[in-house]
Parts: structure tokens; C-alpha cells; sequence
């Protein structure tokens, strides 16, 4: 375990790379001493502007080298770095900025109007270069991070990683790498980032990259295969629908994806057929990761492993599968999902209620399920929770749900998920109208795209006369996809 707070680990790796290019935005390229230079002016303009240990900092940047180390900076002065996602509606993001959060970095000329105050990127830039290490103020116990994901109310909710959980992270430390993630990293010569550094994935996958002495490549937006081409990539996370995309874009046209060796897929998991199809069009660079925010990396499959596996959990990570009652189960057997890991949060910001119901006497439920084999490889058949993966971000069935009830046409409302093409998963609604009336279902993805966002609008709205029942008499969503649909424009 390093002696000295996080982000010690990183800014040794940035003072190792020296002269080394370490980010590539467009024409601009920055190497390791460059980008710790960077870090250095930031963490000056930031405690110039009294944030210190304990200060919310929100981040609302693009995919820079600046934001990069604005968010490096945050660590080096103590401060709890709340990673804000792209795509919140204004009250998520009213919700978000409220959350004990003295300020927001942003790389606009204004911040959001819900900041309580803004930081730009070009004044903590003009910061002086102290030069030499930077003194750093994280405490162990203290908020180092916060992940937002969707909350089962349909308000955001942030999964807390302390310091100390920060540093027990294997990304930065190559000793510490598993198997899987070593052989990973031997791959990340060039790997592209897009969207959001406030991605825990795209984050993470950065920082390995720079302890394998790699380069992050910018490619906004991230367009396959010309992107992977253009940039002369080896490496890139890829969601399930946009692989499915470059798939069949190479068996169309196909492109010289020579430099490409690991291509990590995210957010929801691979068929073992697509898998194979996968292997046979671009050869062996597919790797599916296994995590959450509330874990970080649970197991990782490489191109050689057993699909549709999700790889062998390594040593320092605790799983074990349990039945309704909690006993654990035998290999082979389904059960939920129960996880331990060194980097694991603490639980979720000022949420007690959804901490007690997930973080259980120091294990996390992952509301996930699967099995072992009887060689320990872990395999997910299907998920406790009701949630919907759009584009890798979870959200959740009841908040769009309750939205679609508060229409006055509207009785009751059921939302069910579905693999879709373009976003992984779905959402589609399930209707039964207020007696008498006739629904107007033209106004209702409006009405949930302005409280949920957009990626909450269903793909299709149905009107049906009562939902199915199932044998303890409650309504069985998985019946409602058997009635034809009524698809809407999104």
C-alpha cells in the first residue's frame, strides 16, 4: 500500500513518463512531465480558491488534457471529486450541484446555473507552477470520489470511494495487476478516450493506460472504425451496440484495423454468440469486463478465455453466490452476487437507506446473478434488480414508471427492458388508461424526457385493458413483451 495519499501512485507514473507523450488531443500532444506541470498549476489555483480536504468539486469538462488533470488536482488538494455524467435533465443536475458541492470546474466560460460557483478551467490554469512535488492533503478516511449513477428514484445517486479505498486500487500499481489486467495492459499503447472523464470506466481504463505506458488518444465523437483507423488505436472501451455496429460495418466494408489489440466492452454483457462472431471478424482482442460502480473491477475475460465467462475474479477480490436466504451455493448453482474488493466504496452520499440495503456487513450486493463452474470462472445469467442499461448507464423501471402515472389518462404504468441495437437496452411502456379516457401517447415521452432525461424515454408505449398476473398475483412484466407494440419517435 503507497505510504502517501492518492493520487501519489499517479503522479509518480507522470514523473516516470518525463519527455513520453501521455495525451494526444487533436495536433496537441502532452507528455507525462508537461501533464504533472498541469496537475501542479491546478492544485494551485485550487487551494487559491480555498478548496481543500472535505470541498465538494464537481467536474463539467470535456475529454482534455485539462480536464485530466483538473480532476488529478482535485486529489492532490483533499477535495471529494463528484464526477457529473453528460445527459442529466435539469433537475438531476439541480439535484447533483445541491449535494454538499462548493464548487464546479468547467472548461465554458460559465458554469451551470444551479452552481453554487465555477471555476474555469483557464483561470486554475493560470495558476504559478510551484514546480516539485505537490503536497498532497487527502485524508485517508475522507471522500476522495463520488460516481454517480441513476437512483431508484429516478434522482441521481453517488456511490462514495474513500482515499484509502483509492489507494487500495490496483490501476495505478503495475505489481498489483491480476492476470487479466496485465495482459490488458500490454495492449494499451494508444487507447482512445471520448464522452467523459467522469466516466469511472473511461477514467480507470486512462489511468492503466499511463501505468503501462500508454497514450490517451482523444476521439470525439469515438466513430468506428474510422476513429480506430484514423488514430492508429490499439485499444478502446466499446459498448455492446456500437461492437454490434463495427461488426457489421466490417463484414459491409472493411477497414484496416491492423493496429487494434483490445477493444474492452462495457455496460452490459456479450451473447458467447456475438462473442464468437466478434473473434472471428476482428481476431482475438475482445475483453469483457465485470464491475460496478460500487466494486470497480470484479473479473475481467480475456480474448482466450471460456465465453461466455466473465473471466476468474483475481485473489484480492471476494465473491460469493447466495441463494434468497442468503446461504451460499454450490458451483454450477444460480444465486445473487455478493462482492468484496480493496478499492470498494463506503456506500452512497447521503443515501442510508439504499446503503443498509446494499452495503451488508462489509460486502457489496450487486443484485446480480450467476454461477461459478466448477474451474471458478463466474458467469451472469440476469439481474435481481428492475433496471435498464441505455448507452452503459443504469436506469432505473420505477421513476419512468411514476412519471408515466402522473399523466391524468393514465391508470397504472409498467416498464419494462429489452435489448435494442442502438442503446444495448430499452425501455418500453406498458399503459392501462384511466376508464373512459383515451390517451394521449403522443405527450408522454415529452413528459418523461423532461423529468428523466432523454435516455429514460420508451421506445415504444403500449396502450393494454389490465397487466398479466403471475402465479402469486402480482403483475408479470416479463408477459408484457409478448403484446404487440406500439413504437413511438424518440
Amino acid at each position: 500500500m503507497p505510504a502517501e495519499p492518492y493520487p501519489r501512485s499517479v503522479l509518480d507514473l507522470l514523473a516516470a513518463a518525463g519527455n513520453r507523450p501521455v495525451f494526444e488531443h487533436g495536433t496537441r500532444t502532452v507528455t507525462g512531465a508537461q501533464m504533472l506541470g498541469l496537475v501542479r498549476r491546478f492544485a494551485a489555483g485550487l487551494r487559491a480558491a480555498a478548496i481543500g480536504p472535505g470541498d465538494g468539486l464537481a467536474m463539467m469538462l470535456g475529454v482534455t488534457p485539462e480536464a485530466f488533470a483538473a480532476m488529478i488536482a482535485g486529489y492532490v488538494v483533499g477535495a471529494r471529486v463528484v464526477g457529473v455524467r453528460p445527459g442529466l435533465s435539469d433537475s438531476q443536475l439541480r439535484h447533483v450541484l445541491r449535494q454538499d458541492v462548493a464548487a464546479v470546474v468547467t472548461d465554458a466560460g460559465t458554469g451551470p446555473e444551479h452552481a453554487p460557483r465555477t471555476l474555469t478551467v483557464s483561470e486554475l490554469r493560470a495558476a504559478a507552477d510551484e514546480g516539485g512535488q505537490p503536497h498532497l492533503s487527502g485524508r485517508p478516511h475522507d471522500v476522495a470520489r463520488l460516481v454517480y449513477t441513476s437512483g431508484s428514484t429516478g434522482t441521481p445517486k453517488a456511490c462514495a470511494q474513500t482515499y484509502a479505498a483509492m489507494n487500495a486500487a490496483w490501476t495505478a500499481r503495475p505489481a498489483a495487476w491480476p492476470p487479466a489486467i496485465r495482459e490488458l495492459a500490454s495492449r494499451l499503447e494508444r487507447y482512445l478516450v471520448f464522452g467523459s472523464l467522469s466516466s469511472q470506466v473511461m477514467m480507470e481504463y486512462g489511468v492503466l493506460t499511463l501505468a503501462a505506458g500508454g497514450t490517451m488518444v482523444v476521439a470525439d465523437p469515438p466513430a468506428f472504425p474510422d476513429a480506430i483507423t484514423r488514430y492508429r488505436a490499439t485499444a478502446s472501451v466499446i459498448t455492446v451496440p456500437r461492437l454490434y455496429k463495427l461488426l457489421a460495418a466490417q463484414r459491409r466494408a472493411p477497414a484496416d484495423l491492423s493496429s487494434l489489440r483490445a477493444l474492452m466492452v462495457s455496460g452490459s454483457p456479450l451473447e458467447a454468440s456475438r462473442l464468437r462472431e466478434a473473434l472471428d471478424v476482428l481476431g482475438p482482442v475482445v475483453f469483457q469486463g465485470y464491475g460496478q460502480s460500487e466494486t470497480g473491477t470484479i473479473s475481467m475475460a480475456t480474448p482466450s478465455d471460456v465465453p461466455p465467462s466473465v473471466g476468474f475474479p483475481p485473489d484480492v477480490v471476494d465473491v460469493v453466490i447466495r441463494d434468497a436466504a442468503g446461504r451460499p451455493v454450490p458451483a454450477g448453482v444460480d444465486g445473487e452476487l455478493y462482492v468484496r474488493t480493496p478499492a470498494q466504496a463506503i456506500g452512497y452520499w447521503a443515501e442510508p437507506a439504499e446503503t443498509a440495503e446494499v452495503f451488508v456487513d462489509g460486502w457489496v450486493r450487486t443484485r446480480d446473478l450467476g454461477h461459478f463452474d466448477e474451474d471458478g470462472r463466474l458467469y451472469l445469467v440476469g439481474r435481481t434488480r428492475d433496471v435498464i442499461i441505455v448507452n452503459a448507464n443504469l436506469y432505473y423501471a420505477g421513476p419512468i414508471e411514476r412519471v408515466l402515472a402522473t399523466s391524468p389518462d393514465i391508470a397504472e404504468a409498467y416498464v419494462v427492458g429489452a435489448p435494442d441495437e442502438d442503446t444495448g437496452e430499452a425501455a418500453h411502456a406498458f399503459v392501462v388508461p384511466v376508464a373512459g379516457r383515451a390517451p394521449d401517447l403522443g405527450s408522454l415521452p415529452t413528459l418523461v424526457r423532461e423529468r428523466l432525461g432523454a435516455a429514460c424515454v420508451p421506445a415504444t408505449i403500449t396502450v393494454i385493458d389490465e397487466a398479466p398476473l403471475g402465479p402469486n398475483g402480482k403483475p408479470d412484466k416479463r408477459l408484457l413483451m409478448a403484446a404487440p407494440k406500439t413504437a413511438l419517435p424518440r
